[in-house]
């Protein structure tokens, strides 16, 4: 029987979150966060399958740059309590190969 799994979640900095620090643990990379000066790193954590950027093709082309985008971000929101990034986790069948989630997950 197939299985998967979806869940989602707000960034939020009333929670003690920043999008820099759960981008960084979400795609296993190292991040510095202008906003705080912190250097979140998780290029050992491991496990990662597949990892991407959506971006409108309005979007500035530096945003490609993971690092630049969620600095950009925190830059943007100004209070205490924002709400920064949402974050999903997706967990699909383990009867699909790995090829066939990413297209799933890509929408392709």
């Amino acid at each position: 029987m197939a299985i998967y799994h979806w869940e989602s979640k707000v960034i939020t900095r009333g929670e003690g979150r920043t999008a820099c620090g759960a981008a960084a643990y979400m795609s296993c990379s190292q991040l510095y966060n202008d906003y705080d000066g912190i250097q979140h790193d998780y290029t050992r954590k491991g496990g990662l399958v597949w990892e991407h950027v959506f971006l409108p093709s309005t979007a500035p082309a530096e945003w490609n740059d993971r690092e630049k985008l969620w600095n950009a971000v925190e830059a943007a929101e100004k209070a205490k309590d924002s709400q920064l990034s949402r974050e999903f986790i997706v967990a699909l069948p383990v009867e699909l190969d790995a090829a066939a989630q990413v297209d799933l997950k890509r929408g392709a």
